[in-house]
């Protein structure tokens, strides 16, 4: 979730009359924060979060905002956070972050409440912005800063809901996503100008506030609030010294105490350096130096950036700062920026060291990631020999390291660093900057060796779900034994939405000749678990599982330049829907009885059920009654 500093996007929100301009946004460009977007997206629109995303739905509401930006004539440039900084400054951060996460989906797996992403959010909402030709960079580490360069550069509003915000210097302000009314498009009276009405902040309203305050002292004033770069124990020995100005005590409930308290006293200085020094003399004289270099270090976070976003966006290419690039080939810089690789590939890169992002799954079974592992560990095996390359000091005094990489996961219901070794590749797949020359049989051929399934038993499966399909035949080998059959049936059968969507489009269909896809879409759409349905938490972990299976699997495929075509996310996996299908094949209805509907899409579920059927252990589909008998004589021999 987005933190930004504590405390200061809901007190500016309480002064909403003195801090914000009500604004009729069109005709302009606008810089929007992604990953901002994608959260508030999705947790503002009353989506399912317990069942592993409905990723169709998702795709449905991110649709319909940029059509209400482009009624409006309002030009989107949407900029998402890359990898971590190579400094790794936020670690703690990110550590308290991955806790919480993990507490909340413990929470909804047990029917509370929380907030948590769905795995694959970001990639969908990426293949939704270039569907929809939406203009977007993916940044090399966090993007708060190279937003605000480019905002003013080109002089247009900024929508986010990072507070961080609200102490940068926008020329054209900042439009909170919780007041930007994009499902409300208006219209100027005696016009056909259309308009999203929003609020807008600007920083020289706040420093009006508290009597002309300079603008320069908010970077100081965000670190000694708390940020995500600063949460020092020190800054609590400086706060409970400092004597906070009278008006403090007035604010609500005390709520922002801290924020009122520090605008105020801050706003007596006449520069940073003045107050700066005023902090170090209430902390002990031992201590000063270090926490000035980390204060005016984390100031500069709030400075403008080196990088020049707009390159990008009119050339498609920009130069990575000389603070970020560890001379990594110029092939992976470039996937990075268009989005083509993940972040998770560059915090490999450059930090040995990813976080494998906790699901609603069972808290009391071994992280879902574990199923996966095998095939990140050939996705560190063709990373590791970039490796000495990358220029990173504080690996300079170091011995020379065996091929490992470390990954932060859950254990239980809380987090754990694990040491994962790289797997040793062929010589002609260690050279990172050359991988893209490989030819397409040997990169194919290294994806479904990866992934244990036979080029064969693909040929008969359509192009958009070779990649899928080839990951479910991983996923039904290596899952744990809570996989039963009317999991993988029900999986398939989510993987027809797509397909169907397609063919009830079709000319023949609407014509009324078509072969029933309109009428199958529609029932599979009633299918669909409703809200407030008791989750089957084995059902949920295996489904996690799959998931991993699939994010890791497109991650290889992506660092191996799309041996296999890149699946259609958007349609691919709807939660919901396979929760539901569960539950009905369970009781009532059988994978015939729903496809006898649409004869076409019954040959399809056919070549897909083939295919992982022949990579799936025998057990599955044995009859229940058989496959506990076979338990009861194993247990007597001792072989379980």
């Amino acid at each position: 979730m987005i933190m930004g500093i504590r405390g200061l996007m809901s007190f500016v929100e309480d002064h909403s009359n003195e801090f914000f301009t009500d604004v009729k946004l069109r005709d302009t460009k606008i810089i929007i924060d992604g990953y901002a977007l994608f959260h508030r997206l999705y947790f503002s629109s009353n989506l399912e979060l317990r069942y592993g995303g409905d990723y169709d739905s998702f795709t449905d509401v991110v649709q319909k905002f940029f059509e209400s930006l482009f009624a409006c004539k309002i030009c989107p440039y949407v900029v998402l956070d890359g990898g971590c900084d190579i400094s790794d400054k936020k670690l703690n951060t990110l550590k308290d972050r991955a806790r919480e996460k993990i507490q909340m989906a413990h929470s909804l797996s047990v029917g509370g409440g929380g907030y948590v992403c769905p795995l694959l959010i970001r990639e969908v909402f990426i293949q939704v912005l270039t569907k929809l030709q939406v203009c977007f960079v993916q940044c090399f580490s966090e993007a708060d800063r190279d937003i605000m360069t480019l905002a003013n550069h080109w002089n247009c509003p900024v929508l986010s809901s990072d507070s961080d915000f609200c102490i940068f210097d926008l020329k054209s302000g900042f439009c909170p996503l919780n007041g930007f009314q994009w499902r409300n498009v208006n219209t100027i009276k005696g016009t056909r100008d259309r308009y999203i009405p929003a609020k807008c902040f600007f920083l020289d309203a706040l420093c009006c506030h508290f009597g002309i305050m300079n603008k320069t002292l908010l970077p100081l004033f965000a670190v000694l609030c708390g940020n995500d770069h600063v949460n020092l124990p020190v800054m609590e020995t400086f706060l409970s010294k400092v004597r906070f100005p009278l008006g403090a005590a007035n604010s609500k409930g005390r709520r922002h105490h801290r924020v009122l308290g520090l605008l105020n006293w801050l706003s007596r200085f006449a520069d940073p350096t003045e107050a700066l020094d005023s902090v170090l003399n209430h902390l002990p004289k031992k201590r000063r130096g270090t926490v000035k270099e980390l204060l005016c270090r984390s100031m500069e976070e709030y400075v403008q950036a080196q990088g020049r976003l707009q390159d990008f966006f009119q050339h498609g290419a920009y130069t990575c700062p000389d603070t970020w690039n560890p001379g990594l080939p110029p092939w992976v810089l470039a996937a990075l920026a268009r989005g083509q690789l993940s972040p998770f590939i560059s915090d490999a890169l450059v930090l040995r060291r990813t976080i494998l992002h906790t699901q609603v799954e069972n808290m009391q079974r071994p992280n879902a990631h574990r199923i996966s592992l095998p095939i990140r560990q050939v996705i560190y095996g063709l990373l590791v020999n970039a490796l000495p390359h990358v220029r990173n000091v504080a690996w300079d005094a170091l011995p020379p390291q065996p091929p490992t990489f470390s990954e932060v996961e859950r254990i239980n219901k809380n987090i754990k660093t694990s040491i994962v070794n790289a797997v040793e590749l062929p010589k002609d797949h260690s050279d990172l900057s050359k991988l893209t020359e490989l030819s397409l049989a040997s990169r194919q051929m290294l994806l479904l060796e990866t992934l244990k399934v036979k080029q064969s038993l693909l040929d008969p499966v359509p192009a958009a779900l070779k990649l899928p399909v080839a990951v479910s035949c991983y996923w039904v080998q290596h899952a744990e034994a809570t996989l039963k059959l009317h999991h993988l049936q029900a999986l398939l059968l989510g993987m027809l939405l797509g397909p169907l969507r397609a063919m009830a489009s079709s000319p023949e269909e609407k014509a009324g000749r078509g072969g029933g896809a309109e009428t199958l879409y529609a029932e599979l759409q009633r299918v669909k678990a409703p809200p407030g349905t008791r989750l089957d938490l084995d059902t949920a972990h295996v489904f996690c599982q799959w998931q991993c299976c699939l994010q890791m699997g497109l991650y290889l495929n992506q660092l191996l330049s799309t041996p296999l075509p890149e699946p259609d996310l958007t349609r691919l996996y709807s939660g919901s829907l396979v929760h539901g299908l569960c539950r009905q094949l369970l009781t009532s209805a059988s994978v015939e009885s729903l496809l006898r509907l649409c004869p076409e899409a019954q040959q399809l579920y056919e070549h897909l059920f083939s295919a992982t059927r022949s990579c799936a252990p025998a057990e599955l589909f044995l009859p229940k009654g058989k496959l506990n008998s076979k338990r009861r004589k194993q247990k007597k021999s001792g072989k379980v």
